[in-house]
């Protein structure tokens, strides 16, 4: 094997994709503005512990983990920066009570990659609004997550929504232990309707609580979706809550095609709340998802109902649009020394110029001109 290879899930990003990502990151930079998200640049490694690895196993197993030669201690790799910027709302930015939007935009690793096409390095972009409980935050996260998507072209979107707190209620109501809930939840991420119809069966639960975990994974579709769980699950105010704020969402978007899925909860384990996904009909994956991981922050000293969305902005490339080059000015090497000032002020006006010493090179069917010197001054003559 070549020693310059690069390792498996990793790839280098060439000028053509590099300008549309780049431009991508600048644009969407520009509408979380707008909207008063401000950037945050968390750094790309930190102690493991304050990844959160040791509370989310998901997450733990993505993270590289190397040793610190100056303090000796284990450092993490970031697979999510999402914890970071928690912890930038909870300690950092403490002396604001009130609501904090933060977004940002960098890179990640991964110890092994989320699925065969996937990379190892994504480029992460996403935005998060910290201090509101109410559901009319994620309803502005959720509007934004759509906007976003339109900057590239992922087809017809789809809306998809979930809720965890409708499992969580069950559990808690069907008095399951901790390990009980684990298993239960993974049979649901798989949808595997009758394995949970067996589990819950093999536990003797009481047949209220049996009748609904058997109903979750069925109960999936339209809009229509809510009616019939405030009929078939049980009438617990949690479940209540979960499903108005489902209906809240649905309402909001009243133009946006919605799937909903109660069942629907492959998350990260700090997601508390609300799901909420975007697939394209062009793509064979959610583009984006998100939820509400509200006490989060709470492990770093301020715990702060929170809503946020992420996406690997590498997960584009191929759906973006074309980003022409800079038309180029060339000015000859012998006459650069003389012409340093007239280059240097181009330059500032926006104007790409480049010395030509004679060879082509990866730009030169972009360029429009030549300086050179007529009556005394350096001028573009158009070619």
């Amino acid at each position: 094997m070549q020693s310059w290879q690069l390792p498996e899930h990793v790839a280098d990003v060439l000028p053509t994709t590099a300008r549309q990502l780049e431009s991508a990151r600048e644009q969407l930079l520009a509408l979380f503005r707008v909207h008063g998200y401000e950037l945050v640049q968390p750094p790309l490694m930190e102690y493991s512990n304050s990844l959160l690895t040791h509370i989310d196993a998901g997450l733990s197993l993505k993270t590289i983990r190397v040793a610190d030669q100056i303090s000796g201690r284990q450092l993490g790799i970031r697979a999510d920066i999402t914890p970071q910027v928690a912890r930038i709302d909870a300690h950092l930015l403490s002396a604001n009570n009130g609501i904090n939007r933060l977004c940002y935009a960098g890179s990640v690793l991964h110890a092994r990659p989320d699925g065969f096409l996937s990379t190892r390095e994504p480029l992460q972009v996403g935005a998060e609004l910290y201090g509101f409980a109410d559901i009319a935050a994620d309803i502005e996260v959720i509007d934004l997550m759509l906007k976003s998507m339109g900057l590239a072209d992922i087809g017809d979107m789809l809306l998809s929504l979930g809720h965890i707190g409708v499992f969580r209620a069950l559990a808690e109501a069907a008095r399951l232990d901790k390990e009980q809930a684990a298993q239960l939840l993974a049979m649901m991420q798989v949808k595997d309707a009758e394995a949970v119809h067996d589990q819950v069966k093999a536990w003797q639960l009481d047949g209220m609580w049996a009748k609904a975990f058997s109903l979750l994974p069925n109960l999936y579709g339209g809009r229509e979706v809510l009616a019939e769980a405030r009929v078939k699950l049980p009438d617990l105010f949690a479940v209540g809550k979960a499903l108005d704020d489902l209906q809240a969402v649905c309402d909001a978007f009243p133009a946006q095609e919605v799937h909903i899925d109660l069942s629907e909860l492959r998350v990260d384990n700090y997601h508390t709340g609300l799901l909420y996904a975007v697939y394209g009909s062009h793509c064979h994956d959610a583009i984006a998802r998100g939820g509400r991981y509200d006490g989060l922050g709470a492990y770093f000293g301020r715990s702060r109902p929170a809503t946020g969305f992420s996406f690997d902005l590498r997960a584009f490339i191929g759906r973006l649009p074309n980003i022409a080059r800079e038309p180029v000015v060339l000015v000859a090497q012998g006459d650069m020394a003389e012409a340093h000032g007239a280059v240097e002020a181009l330059r500032a006006q926006g104007q790409c110029v480049v010395v030509d010493y004679g060879l082509a090179y990866n730009g030169s069917q972009d360029v429009v001109g030549r300086l050179k010197k007529a009556d005394g001054e350096w001028k573009v003559v158009k070619i």
